[in-house]
């Protein structure tokens, strides 16, 4: 059965409604859900608890991907499994999880602010960056993985794509005596021989090389900032290292 099939059975106004579904799936993505993660999750709210089959016909995904994509769904926090023959899938509740990343994105303009002080107070000209496109975005930080010397912070969800993208450029930087340091969601799969720290909810990707130059991009990694201002990169990296630490390590 269709959302659409869903929709209409409610006796609502078909396209309004779906005119929010599609508003709310951007929001989504927006946050680091693909397409078809935000699809399915859309698909067990409207059903509340269904197999993976039921998703990827509701949600309209692939039917050989939505085992992989519920499984991805249930690593960042929106679903959870229960075993069974069919396992079935339950969306994780949507006003704790509006709450969580309230609560990121708060802590993000934070941080935000945070450095626009420090920079303020000590009259350092606030020399940032944009780049756009994300094809750009992974080259500046493989250029960043490329030239680190001494250290490499990067905190993401995102870590299986930047395994993907730039595994070569992570085994190179370890091989000349980088210390790699990956902040990254539970479960997910890191690059080997690197520092990993375990966090929940975590939304942007954030990078620091050789605390001299930082970048902060958006969830979706389609635009970042760039800067190597030193006093900017260490102030970003005193940030990480006390996140990370005040989660437990």
């Amino acid at each position: 059965m269709e959302l659409k099939t869903i929709v209409q059975s409610t006796g609502r106004d078909v396209d309004a409604l779906l005119r929010e579904y599609e508003s709310i799936s951007s929001t989504l993505r927006a946050i680091g859900l693909s397409e078809y993660e935000s699809r399915a999750y859309l698909a067990l709210v409207a059903s509340g608890s269904s197999s993976a089959s039921f998703v990827a016909e509701t949600g309209q995904i692939p039917r050989t991907s939505a085992y992989r994509i519920l499984r991805a769904l249930e690593r960042k926090g929106f679903a959870r499994s229960k075993e069974g023959r069919p396992m079935t899938f339950t969306p994780a509740d949507p006003s704790a999880l509006g709450d969580r990343y309230a609560n990121e994105i708060r802590e993000a303009f934070s941080k935000i602010e945070s450095l626009k002080d420090v920079l303020s107070t000590r009259g350092i000209p606030q020399l940032v960056y944009t780049i756009l496109g994300k094809d750009r975005v992974f080259e500046k930080i493989g250029e960043m993985l490329d030239r680190a010397e001494h250290t490499f912070v990067i905190s993401s969800p995102s870590i299986a794509e930047f395994r993907r993208r730039l595994g070569k450029k992570f085994t190179k930087a370890i091989s000349r005596g980088v210390q790699v340091t990956v902040i990254t969601s539970p479960f997910v799969k890191v690059p080997e021989h690197v520092k990993v720290i375990r966090r929940h909810g975590l939304i942007a990707t954030d990078v620091i090389a050789d605390a001299s130059n930082a970048l902060l991009a958006a969830p979706d990694l389609s635009a970042c900032g760039y800067t190597d201002n030193e006093a900017l990169s260490e102030h970003l990296q005193d940030f990480l290292r006390i996140m990370s630490e005040s989660d437990g390590g």
